[in-house]
């Protein structure tokens, strides 16, 4: 099995390695988990040995037998497999089997509140100022997100070039297109790869790619067991979870708005005078509609027989 795969199957091996020296009873929750570990995560443990046919105090040895924490360990470790595991039309079964009607949009919003939270108390701080120095002392940037992390790229490349020079969203649409686009990058430049669970193989290659060329590697994902993580030593962690076919990416969202307004205080002087350049260019080229701006007249146009009535008078 290779080093990807350890990385999102650890509960999956850790079954295996001690299998043979499970209890008849573990074994069937071994076995159950295994087969039913989209069922299994949302189960508590009273639950789980209902269903098996154990007490709940056999569930809670089994997680202890496999190196967690109690119960709450293995649950957490459940919800890593599934969250690499389960494909989209899985993950849509799931949600509409939890969630009613009704309750979606608190049960959406309190979720990606929770996942703020948790990225706020994870981060570490150290690593987000490597991220910042590094950014800045790099003489090229590229920045690379596919599929429904492309938004995140996007909106980072469009924030970085206004503040650095030489800034690069990599276009993804074949992976021989990102090779020809990271030619030339080495140790003077760093490339930053976003991507969360189902986790890209083009992007993980595009940052093997680079690191092979000595290039800074910056990854934000979701955890350090992700394959990102294997080419970079500047990790931003941000929490993502699932709600139906749609990847939460709210909380890796505002670590990028953390890291630009960082890098804007870094280079405050720099952001002015481009902002003040953009500002005249915006004018001049009509680049925003002065609508926005001018508030609708409290009169409304006339009819073009009033107008003409007006014209006879």
């Amino acid at each position: 099995m290779s080093t990807n795969e350890s990385g999102t199957n650890e509960l999956l091996l850790r079954i295996e390695e001690r299998y043979k020296k499970l209890s008849k009873g573990q074994k069937r929750l071994a076995d159950y988990v295994c087969e039913n570990y989209d069922k299994a995560v949302f189960l508590t443990a009273a639950r789980l040995g209902e269903i098996v046919g154990v007490s709940e105090s056999t569930v809670v040895r089994f997680a202890t037998q496999l190196g967690y924490k109690g119960y709450p360990g293995f649950q957490k470790a459940l919800e890593e497999l599934v969250r690499n595991k389960l494909n989209s039309i899985q993950r849509m079964e799931v949600t509409y089997g939890r969630i009613s009607q009704s309750e979606i949009l608190a049960t959406v919003l309190q979720s990606d509140i929770e996942k703020i939270k948790l990225t706020l108390a994870g981060i570490d701080q150290k690593v987000f100022e490597l991220a910042i120095d590094t950014i800045l002392n790099a003489k090229r940037i590229y920045v690379i997100g596919i599929r429904s992390c492309a938004p995140l790229a996007a909106f980072l490349s469009f924030y970085l070039n206004l503040i650095c020079e030489n800034v690069t969203a990599v276009n993804t649409n074949s992976s021989s297109e990102i090779f020809e686009q990271l030619i030339r990058i080495n140790e003077d430049d760093v490339i930053i790869g976003i991507s969360f669970p189902r986790y890209s193989m083009r992007t993980l290659k595009a940052l093997e790619f680079a690191s092979n060329r000595k290039a800074k590697v910056i990854t934000l994902t979701d955890s350090v067991h992700s394959p990102m993580t294997l080419y970079s030593s500047c990790n931003l962690i941000a929490r993502s979870d699932m709600a139906s076919i749609v990847d939460s990416l709210v909380a890796p969202l505002s670590v990028v708005n953390a890291l630009v307004v960082a890098l804007c205080m870094k280079k405050q002087k720099e952001v002015v005078t481009t902002l003040e350049t953009l500002e005249e260019i915006w004018d001049e080229y009509q680049v925003y509609s002065g609508d926005e701006l001018n508030h609708v007249s409290d009169k409304l146009p006339m009819a073009p027989k009033e107008m003409e009535g007006k014209a006879n008078e």
